[in-house]
């Protein structure tokens, strides 16, 4: 067959055939996980994170951040991270368009979506062996490098020992289920 009739094939097959199912799908549950810990009041109302849409991406790409660590323990799971990172990407790019941004500025802030998202993984590795690299990461990464209340601070970084202690308990199973140990 020729190259174009190989083409014409394929093109056929995706029309008509069978639908491939998207093997991010497997990742719903850890990426709901994930969502629902950025969205609990306890950051917003004790930890005094601004509760807006830059202050919830904040949370929520902070707690992304940690899941994705927790992934790179697993060797096996580099697949995974690759599509939890693209079902957040996803979801960021319906969120902006909801909100009405036009396809221009999206695909300009996507780029910043994702450079935020690597950030937060570099200030986050290694940040929780010593508690005021921890919290000059939450400060930068949550509260913008603005001044936040040490109360609110302590909350915060507290907070997310706790669920990085929970999600170094988990096995990579519980994980992609969307659970901790």
């Amino acid at each position: 067959m020729s190259k174009a009739g190989v083409i014409t094939m394929s093109l056929l097959k995706n029309l008509f055939g069978p639908k491939q199912p998207n093997p991010n799908q497997a990742l719903r549950p850890l990426y709901l996980m994930v969502i629902a810990k950025g969205r609990e009041l306890h950051w917003y109302e004790n930890g005094q994170v601004p509760d807006t849409l830059d202050g919830r991406f904040d949370m929520i790409s902070s707690i992304l951040a940690l899941v994705l660590l927790r992934m790179e323990s697993f060797p096996e799971l580099a697949q995974e991270a690759a599509w939890l990172t693209e079902i957040f990407v996803e979801d960021m790019d319906a969120q902006m368009r909801e909100a009405g941004i036009g396809d221009v500025v999206i695909a300009k802030d996507m780029g910043k979506v994702m450079g935020v998202l690597g950030g937060r993984l570099g200030a986050f590795r290694g940040a929780f062996d010593d508690k005021k690299t921890l919290k000059d990461a939450i400060k930068r990464n949550i509260y913008g490098g603005e001044k936040v209340d040490k109360d609110a601070l302590a909350h915060v970084a507290k907070a997310f020992t706790a669920y990085w202690k929970q999600l170094n308990k988990s096995s990579a199973k519980q994980l992609m289920a969307g659970q901790l140990a």
